[in-house]
């Protein structure tokens, strides 16, 4: 039994030297045992000096790059099992379960990469040497890093620090360094005041250990220096209990038949008493993986979106008309099919629960299915975009486009002018958000 000890959660490098010379010395999966240094005398048995070589695809090492991050012990062992059977040269099926729960681990790694950069706020701290800005954030996986060399890349000119359950980060106009992490903060003014007491120390902490190589397929490039930077809010708010006991229940949903292909419900998020619930259509292949609606493509559109707009996406609940992805199968391909109006009827006592729990005073009604829901009608986008309804019970209506729509432009010009239109009906919610 051979015996790789990692120096980290995140060690890839050393991850990607231990399976190359494992891989070429011929040893089997089966004879492996990973583990992550917790020790100082924790120590690996010699690599043996494998010859030859082998060639991986770039989708494989894109997807164990992202699963690798993932808050999940056995990742190791089943990252090199893949690389084994690509090595002796076994394609695998689309339904193989070793490649579906690698995908799974990539989706959510993904999902929770975007999920943190959209959510996490600095908070502004003084110091003699300039203003440092602080944040605290508890990622769900090892993101922390990743995050970072993207974040640094951004703000090059901040003095920046992020801490998390997991590990720190800091930068001063260069590459992060990493070093302790912060298990719970209280609120802002905990953080300001710990960060006060505890700076200097970090600081010692982050300089003693070293940058890392910059994370492969981050997705998504450096920010142009004219966007605004990342507001001041920092600390996550907390749900509405009802609604999570709700998104237990319907877990189990039965009341279409859209649950039976799905792989799972995924119900809305937010905090208790948001003002505002962006409604959309339904989870895309990406939500269903993952459970938690706009995490894909659709998602990043949007947040990108509500971000030039100036709205907290933080601050407002996020939901679908319908809670099931559905689908047509072609291939290895899930093609999204839009939901009936049987369908949508069937799912608005969920949609109903949600906004009765939350009252909402703004509706942000996203494509025909949302609007039908809501509206109970049929409605035509084009028509009744972009101004307030009032509803009988005394809150606003808001329609516009969903942002898949303007992914399926395919003209590049077009497509800019649409996604300039729909941050303008973003705008104009902003405005009405405002006057609550």
């Amino acid at each position: 039994m051979r015996r790789v000890v990692l120096n980290g959660e995140t060690d890839w490098d050393g991850w990607r030297k231990a399976t190359r010379a494992l891989v070429l010395a011929g040893v089997e999966p089966e004879q492996v045992r990973w583990s992550v240094r917790t020790h100082p005398d924790d120590a690996s048995d010699g690599l043996p000096d494998g010859t030859g070589g082998f060639n991986l695809s770039r989708s494989l090492v894109a997807m164990a790059a992202l699963a690798f991050q993932a808050r999940e012990p056995e990742r190791f062992g089943l990252l090199y099992r893949l690389v084994w059977r690509a090595n002796a040269g076994a394609k695998p099926e689309p339904d193989d379960p070793e490649l579906r729960r690698t995908q799974r681990l990539a989706f959510a790694v993904r999902a929770d990469a975007h999920r943190m950069r959209t959510n996490l706020r600095f908070l502004p701290v003084p110091d003699d040497a300039g203003p440092d800005r602080v944040a605290w954030y508890a990622p769900a996986h090892y993101v922390l890093e990743a995050n970072a060399q993207l974040l640094a890349r951004r703000f090059p000119q901040h003095r920046c620090a992020i801490l998390t359950p997991d590990g720190s980060a800091l930068w001063d106009g260069g590459a992060p360094r990493f070093g302790s992490g912060l298990a719970k903060v209280k609120d802002d003014n905990a953080l300001a005041a710990w960060w006060q007491s505890h700076r200097t120390r970090l600081r010692q902490d982050a300089q003693a250990g070293t940058s890392i190589p910059e994370a492969e397929d981050l997705d998504e490039a450096p920010r142009p220096p004219d966007r605004p930077a990342i507001g001041p809010v920092v600390l996550p708010l907390h749900a509405d209990s009802g609604l999570q006991e709700a998104a237990q229940e319907a877990s189990g949903c039965h009341r279409c038949p859209l649950h039976e292909p799905a792989t799972q419900t995924v119900f809305g998020e937010g905090p208790a008493h948001a003002r505002v619930v962006f409604i959309g259509e339904q989870p895309g292949d990406q939500e269903d993986v993952i459970g938690r609606p706009f995490v894909g493509p659709a998602g990043q559109m949007l947040d990108r979106a509500l971000e030039e707009a100036g709205i907290d996406r933080r601050a407002a609940y996020v939901t679908n008309a319908v809670k099931h992805f559905k689908f047509t199968p072609r291939g290895k391909r899930r093609i999204h099919q839009p939901p009936d109006a049987g369908e949508i009827a069937a799912c608005r006592f969920w949609l109903d629960v949600e906004r009765v729990r939350l009252q909402p005073k703004l509706l942000v009604l996203m494509g025909g299915s949302a609007a039908r829901a809501v509206l109970n009608r049929a409605v035509t986008i084009t028509r009744e975009r972009g101004r307030p309804i009032q509803m009988e019970d005394g809150g606003t209506a808001f329609v516009t486009v969903h942002p898949s729509y303007l992914l399926r432009i395919p003209d590049a010009a077009a497509k800019q002018r649409e996604y300039a239109a729909f941050v303008r009906d973003l705008q104009a919610v902003r405005t009405l958000i405002d006057g609550l």
